[in-house]
C-alpha cells in the first residue's frame, strides 16, 4: 500500500481526493503508487486518510505549520485509520515529506508494519525527477 501526502495546490471545488490536488508532485506521486501499489490512500492535514475516489472539499490546512504535539496526534489518528484498511504485516511505501512521516512512521513500525520510503531526503526537483525516470522505465524510485 501506498501512502501519499496531500499539497497545497487544490482545485477550487469540491472533488475526489485522487483529483482534488494538482501540484506536479503530487500528479508524480499518484501516478507511482498506482503504478508500484495493490491499493493507495491521501495522507491529508486536515482529514487524515483518504480514499482516492472520496470527495473532499479544498482546504489550507498543512502538518508544516502545526505544533508538534497536534502532529503526534495526527499521526496517532491516522494510524487507528490505517489499521482499518491494512492488512497484518502489510508493506507501507510513504510518499510524503518529513512531517508527514515523522510521528507516522513509528506508530506503523511499531505496529508491526514493513514501512519504505523511497523519496527520503530528496528535494522536490529530485523527488520529480526519480518519480519521472521510474515510471518511464518501469522500476522502483
Amino acid at each position: 500500500m501506498a501512502l501519499v501526502s496531500c499539497v497545497k495546490a487544490k482545485r477550487p471545488s469540491a472533488t475526489a481526493a485522487r483529483d482534488l490536488y494538482t501540484s506536479p508532485l503530487f500528479l508524480a506521486l499518484r501516478a507511482y503508487a498506482i503504478t508500484h501499489a495493490d491499493a493507495w490512500y491521501v495522507l491529508s492535514a486536515e482529514h487524515g486518510l483518504l480514499r482516492p475516489d472520496q470527495v473532499v472539499a479544498p482546504y489550507e490546512r498543512t502538518l508544516n505549520g502545526m505544533p508538534k504535539c497536534d502532529r503526534l496526534a495526527w499521526a496517532g489518528r491516522v494510524k487507528s485509520q490505517l489499521v482499518q484498511v491494512l492488512p497484518t504485516g502489510a508493506e507501507v511505501v510513504l510518499l510524503a515529506g518529513a512531517r508527514y512521516r515523522e510521528g507516522l512512521e513509528p506508530l506503523l513500525r511499531a505496529a508491526g508494519f514493513s514501512v519504505t520510503v523511497p523519496l527520503e531526503g530528496l528535494s522536490i526537483g529530485k523527488q520529480l525527477q526519480k518519480l519521472k525516470q521510474s515510471l518511464a522505465t518501469g522500476s522502483d524510485a
